[in-house]
């Protein structure tokens, strides 16, 4: 096994995604994964069957979970102490994903693991911290969303009820890109100094760092408008106004502004095509490429202005008219000569044999004795001198119990007792 992490051992208690992601992306990174699973399972196992009909086949846990040794334990059995200690003695690092008062209540907590192992990198996530009002509930990536403003940030509604990110779950990959990359600046600190220490995460840190721009406060600046958006949302709220009535008012708070014609998706002859200038030069190159007068680019424009408002108002359909009149291979045939950034709207599953994605080599093709060849997109990194690999498939249950606690000395009675 090679990689950077090659020789770390991290043991992972874990299930559903953010956890999981962590410990796959520090697997590709040539780290021994030990994923604990109760006798029955994660629960993603049983999620979104590859098989129809035939469980423990869950699509996201398969991609979730490669390159690990899977083992079952029964944690409510008080035999399986030895096994985790002895497991955390051989260990380089523990991740946990739970409520926060689970740990404690199965001797998972830091006190007991470091009283194990010192040096220990432990990293536990919760949906919103070990403190606050809040911090007793259960929570997922969809509440994540909701309590943290991604949901209503996004202004889409069905019926006037508010709707989540649904393509991804933003909170949870993003804390498991969180996890994984302060373990790794855990584990230089160690080699530096020699000392362990604990990590704490949430998916409500997560989904607010995504949203850092919006959380951004000036109190010279926004603190008179923002103060009177939390007056008027909390009387709308007491009143029961609709969702719809306090989008408005949130939107009011937003500034009056309309349309980005140059940030958007556009239909065009034979499907859509999405273009990105986030620059004055570059929207004036599209501008241009069109042949569209654009007022935005006269002296003196003010963005906030009704006739900015109005001009903008007008430009939707004569972008729209222009656009759908070329094919995607046409506009982006011009856009490439123009410098307009531009991408056509496609669907992942259309990118596994996508030429793009294969020359960047990011799919990874690995063998598995049921599902066969598998295909998965591959490490999001490239480093040169420790190449990242995926060098197993995601672990059937308990796939490894015999293997990994017959290595730490345990004998067979004690195995089928508590896995």
């Amino acid at each position: 096994m090679s990689g950077p992490l090659s020789g770390i051992r991290i043991i992972e208690f874990s299930q559903i995604i953010a956890a999981p992601f962590a410990g796959s992306m520090l697997s590709d990174m040539g780290a021994e994964v030990i994923k604990i699973e109760p006798p029955t399972g994660d629960p993603w196992r049983y999620a979104l069957e590859i098989i129809p009909g035939v469980r423990g086949y869950g699509r996201s846990f398969f991609a979730l979970n490669r390159g690990k040794k899977g083992i079952t334990l029964d944690l409510k059995n008080p035999k399986t102490q030895v096994v985790i200690k002895k497991l955390v003695e051989d260990s380089d690092v523990m991740i946990i994903n739970s409520r926060p008062d689970v740990p404690k209540k199965l001797k998972l907590d830091y006190e007991s693991i470091k009283s194990y192992n010192p040096a220990i990198i432990y990293c536990s996530n919760t949906a919103f911290g070990r403190s606050g009002p809040d911090s007793h509930r259960p929570g997922y990536d969809l509440i994540a969303q909701a309590i943290s403003g991604l949901m209503s940030s996004e202004n889409k509604t069905i019926n006037g009820v508010p709707q989540p990110i649904q393509s991804s779950a933003v909170a949870d990959f993003s804390t498991g890109l969180g996890m994984a990359w302060s373990i790794c600046a855990a584990l230089f600190h160690r080699e530096k100094t020699g000392l362990g220490q604990k990590i704490e995460t949430t998916l409500l840190g997560s989904a607010l760092s995504l949203q850092n721009g919006k959380f951004f406060e000036s109190n010279t600046f926004d603190n008179e408008i923002r103060t009177e958006f939390k007056k008027n949302l909390n009387d709308m709220k007491e009143k029961g106004s609709s969702y719809m009535d306090i989008q408005e008012e949130y939107q009011k708070m937003n500034y009056k502004t309309a349309h980005n014609h140059y940030y958007r998706t556009y239909q065009v002859k034979n499907g859509i095509i999405a273009v990105g200038c986030l620059s004055e030069p570059l929207r004036k190159k599209m501008a241009d490429t069109l042949g569209i007068t654009d007022i935005r680019f006269d002296e003196g424009y003010d963005q906030y202005s009704d006739e900015a408002f109005k001009s903008n108002e007008k430009l939707v359909k004569i972008f729209e008219a222009h656009m759908i009149k070329k094919t995607i291979s046409d506009w982006l045939n011009i856009f490439d000569k123009t410098g307009v950034p531009a991408g056509e709207v496609k669907f992942v599953e259309e990118l596994t044999d996508n030429p793009q994605v294969i020359e960047n080599d990011l799919v990874k093709e690995i063998e598995h004795p049921v599902l066969g060849n598998i295909k998965m997109v591959g490490p999001m990194v490239k480093m040169s001198e420790t190449p990242l690999s995926i060098h197993l498939p995601a672990p059937e249950l308990g796939e490894h119990s015999n293997e990994v606690l017959k290595k730490l000395g345990f004998d067979d009675d004690l195995i089928s007792e508590i896995t």
